[in-house]
């Protein structure tokens, strides 16, 4: 009988032979059998090594081994004593011997002797011998180039970022093996993780990357930017000096620096597959929900054509958190430093990380720093949306058949009422999703950008395809536009390219409004989306974290002008929640609810991805018996065809015979010939059972062919209801937050009014004579921006704006530090102030009486003259003032500086200004 002990040495030699060891004994060795020889009992001056490395017939190693379960860090001490312990004549490539390994054959660690700090560390498998080699004959290791990088060059980051790179690089000094970034959606993610890389390549010599996404369109994105990343220190693009290839069949270039693909292309990779279908990474791994956190983690086997030391560096970017379950085999495979990238973590998240989070940058900080912008919301309330609605007997009603999407029309021989719950699966209400749009739409100019003529980008969230099919139709027609305006930008759609569609949206004025199910929630970058509809629940804190992430994008005026020209700053995006998705209590993604609440979609879903569970078996198992009733003979016959001749009936029985405690018993009867098998036994029965009734499924064209059958099922179309709004507004939390700023900053005000100069003169000298300078401005702002309060005058003017609308000019313009002066006024003297006008336009206003006066008087201006004043009064504007040094500078330099003034104005200009000073400064 075997013993736990030769059990382990039989796994050893496995992974050693499948990483390029050539495993002998002592006593039939032959070193130049090939490069690398593992030599089993070896006797050194210590003991026996249970294997002695050598490469190219120099000692370079040991390998101390343990049965299964014995833990490797106390067996560390042994292991190190054969460091040393070489007899003559051997020879060998370091002394002490630089690498050691103990494992058991289940499990293995590895300890670099040539580290700066040698740690042991876990890994999948035996490196290679050449790699050992490669090592021992180096100068120095990764992890000692790693101390010793050069100052980070911040030219082009912003301060979050160099943060992020800064602390990054410390994390990899002190050999911690994994680090998380979390920074908010749009504050450059990816960016920051291009500057490490490049810092990895150029300064610790860094051989390979691997930069992981969760779906081919996000891996796309992420290459663009490698493409166009300018070096910090040397000028030219990352892809003059180093080789990216965005995998997109099975074979990687050796001669690349980087790698971009999907875990799941890497996974087929690992896997030995021979195909890999594509459409696998079109789909985000969110838009599967909490169904893979419920399958088993995926088997990663040794692949010696990518050996655990082909990357030296992993980042894994925005993936879902089955990434930390499901994928986890595949994360852990690399002998490599893995760093995380996310905007919205979750608990499974910073497990993996090792709770190493090495930069924190939420999105409330990114929107005071300018990075992010704040969003807003918006609730449309319907009476269907939020209640259903009954039709009554005798009502005519459409019913549309899912897969062909004929209607027909028939009287209700007795009542219907459906629930909000029913609204867009089971039923369509045409006046329900009417109703929403035909509100937004008249609110759109009037409440939520007042003044615009241009629809800002849209981008609205549907429950499914056949939902945002409706709701394009209806978006159309109520805009009266045609379809250019409004495009649907779902998997479903066909005759052109997704990344197409989304370029279009991003780029080009139309379309203005896109509706997506899950293709534009998560990772896209779209920096002009000004708006965000929900018009479907999300249950996820993470996803609708996301979700919200493509509103909060930051753009120039000028390109968001380029793609929407009345746009001006961005300074906000709004939500439009009209299914009440901002007041539901966002926790982190639950385990999906089994049976009845699963749809076969993704139950077929489950099942293709290795779920293996009895409530999954058994409730597609009833799914399928259902459709056996209801499909036609043609569709009988491609079911057939795609499952080599089998019917739903046919699967659903192998289904229910592989749970069925009766059916595994007698199949092991079977396999063993055995009256009573074995609980060991009996349960190998079920696995085959289980295997044979799951491989059909794993066949996309079979899925396919049920989903197509299954959609055959009518959905009921009312368009005899009609729908009511119950609200349209400014969700209360916003117009409450608005109300506690504007009361906090006047009682900051009056508090500080004696200890702050610029309130000082604000407060006590009659409006239109409180002569305050800029710098005394510039130090209240300061001071309004410090913590607790962090009021900035975009978030003070928008405040003013929510609660005294019609008191307020210029909400959706740029802010200028001077606009501080009218929000103090408006605060402190609100009677004498009726409007909050922004200052440069109060300036104007002023300007404009005292031009008035002065030709009233006969005081009359040249046209070179009146191009000064323009210029001086614009300045007094967001300057609080001009004197005869600010001629000599900025925008005045044009125009010929201070000697051109006094060309104009002669010995007149030094009273001048102080004349204008006098005038337009309050």
């Amino acid at each position: 009988m075997t013993t736990p002990e030769e059990r382990a040495r039989e796994e050893i030699d496995a992974l050693l032979t499948g990483a390029g060891w050539i495993v002998q004994d002592r006593h039939t060795t032959n070193l130049s059998a090939g490069p690398g020889i593992a030599v089993r009992e070896f006797p050194l001056a210590t003991g026996e090594a249970d294997y002695l490395l050598f490469v190219d017939r120099k000692a370079i190693g040991a390998i101390e081994a343990k049965k299964a379960g014995v833990p490797l860090t106390g067996v560390e001490a042994q292991s190190k004593k054969y460091q040393g312990a070489l007899k003559p004549p051997l020879k060998a490539w370091r002394d002490p011997l630089p690498f050691l390994y103990e494992s058991t054959g289940i499990e293995t660690q590895f300890t670099n002797g040539l580290d700066p700090e040698p740690r042991s560390r876990r890994v999948f498998a035996f490196h290679k011998p050449d790699t050992l080699k490669e090592w021992a004959s180096a100068t120095d290791t990764l992890r000692a180039r790693l101390r010793h990088m050069p100052p980070l060059i911040t030219d082009a980051l912003w301060p979050a970022q160099i943060e992020a790179v800064t602390n990054l690089e410390h994390s990899l000094a002190e050999n911690r093996p994994r680090a998380l970034i979390q920074m908010a959606t749009g504050s450059g993610k990816t960016f920051t993780a291009i500057n490490a890389v490049y810092r990895l390549i150029t300064h610790a010599g860094a051989g390979r990357v691997l930069f992981l996404v969760d779906r081919a369109n996000l891996g796309k994105q992420a290459e663009r930017e490698f493409q166009q990343f300018v070096t910090p220190d040397d000028g030219r693009k990352f892809t003059e000096l180093y080789n990216v290839q965005r995998l997109t069949s099975s074979s990687f270039d050796p001669h690349c620096n980087v790698y971009i693909t999907t875990i799941q292309r890497l996974f087929s990779i690992l896997s030995g597959e021979q195909a890999f279908d594509a459409e696998n990474e079109e789909r985000s791994l969110w838009a599967s929900g909490g169904a893979l956190d419920t399958l088993p983690p995926k088997v990663v086997r040794y692949n010696p054509a990518v050996p655990i030391e082909f990357f030296d560096h992993v980042v894994v970017d925005e993936c879902h958190r089955s990434i930390y379950n499901l994928w986890r085999g595949v994360l852990e495979y690399f002998d490599a430093h893995l760093t995380g990238l996310t905007a919205t973590p979750a608990k499974q998240t910073f497990g993996f990380f090792h709770q190493n989070l090495v930069m924190e940058y939420g999105r409330p900080r990114a929107v005071i720093d300018g990075v992010n912008v704040d969003g807003q919301v918006y609730r449309i309330r319907t009476a269907i949306t939020e209640g259903g609605a009954t039709v009554d007997t005798g009502e005519w009603v459409g019913k549309r058949d899912r897969q062909t999407r004929k209607e027909r029309w028939e009287a209700l021989d007795e009542e219907f009422t459906y629930t909000a719950n029913q609204l867009d699966r089971a039923v369509e209400s045409e006046n329900q999703i009417r109703t929403v749009i035909r509100t937004f739409r008249d609110k759109l100019f009037t409440e939520l950008f007042p003044g615009r003529t241009w629809v800002p980008k849209t981008l609205i969230f549907a429950k499914d395809d056949s939902h945002a099919e409706a709701i394009v139709k209806i978006v159309r027609e109520e805009f009266a536009k045609g379809n250019d305006f409004c495009q649907k930008i779902t998997y479903r759609v066909t005759g052109v390219k997704t990344d197409d569609l989304i370029a279009d949206f991003r780029n080009r004025p139309n379309p203005r409004i896109a509706v997506t199910v899950d293709l534009i929630a998560t990772g896209t970058d779209i920096k002009p989306l000004e708006v965000l509809v929900f018009m479907r629940s999300v249950k996820s804190r993470v996803l609708f974290e996301q979700m919200l992430g493509r509103g909060t994008r930051v753009i120039n005026a000028t390109d968001l002008q380029a793609v929407t020209p009345d746009a001006g700053e961005k300074t906000r995006f709004v939500i439009v929640d009209t299914v009440g998705v901002v007041e539901e209590v966002k926790g982190d993604l639950q385990q999906l609810e089994r049976k009845r609440s699963v749809t076969f979609e993704k139950l077929l879903e489950q099942v293709a991805f290795g779920a293996t569970d009895d409530d999954t078996l058994s409730s597609l198992a009833g799914r399928l018996a259902r459709l056996e009733k209801v499909i036609t003979p043609h569709e009988r016959e491609i079911i057939a065809a795609a499952s080599g001749g089998l019917s739903p009936r046919d699967l659903a029985d192998a289904l229910l015979d592989a749970i069925d405690p009766d059916v595994q018993r007698e199949t092991a009867v079977a396999m063993t010939d055995s009256a009573e098998p074995t609980t060991a036994e009996i349960a190998a029965a079920t696995d085959a059972l289980i295997l044979k009734a799951v491989a059909p499924f794993d066949a996309p064209t079979l899925r396919e062919a049920l989903k197509d059958a299954q959609r055959r099922d009518e959905q009921i179309l009312d368009h005899v209801t009609p729908d009511t709004v119950l609200e349209a507004g400014f969700s209360a939390s916003d117009t409450e937050r608005a109300q506690t700023m504007v009361a906090s900053f006047r009682d900051y005000l009056a508090e500080n009014r004696d200890e702050i100069t610029a309130l000082q003169l604000l407060f006590d000298q009659p409006y239109g004579q409180g002569r305050v300078t800029f710098a005394q401005i510039k130090d209240l702002a300061e001071r309004l921006e410090q913590p607790p309060r962090r009021w900035t005058k975009e978030a003070l003017w928008q405040a003013y704006a929510q609660i005294e609308r019609d008191k307020v000019r210029g909400s959706g313009g740029k802010r200028v530090l001077t606009d501080l002066v009218s929000l103090v006024r408006h605060a402190v003297t609100p009677e004498d102030a009726p409007e909050l006008v922004p200052y440069p336009d109060a300036v104007a206003e002023r300007y404009a009486r005292w031009l008035a006066v002065q030709e009233a008087g006969g005081r009359l201006f040249t046209p070179a003259q009146r191009g000064w004043l323009d210029k001086i009064a614009a300045h007094i504007g967001v300057n609080l003032g001009v004197s005869r040094q600010d001629l000599q500078a900025g925008e005045f330099v044009d125009a010929g500086g201070i000697f051109a003034a006094q060309r104009a104005f002669g010995a007149a200009l030094p009273a001048l200004l102080d004349e204008l000073n006098e005038a337009l400064v309050a």
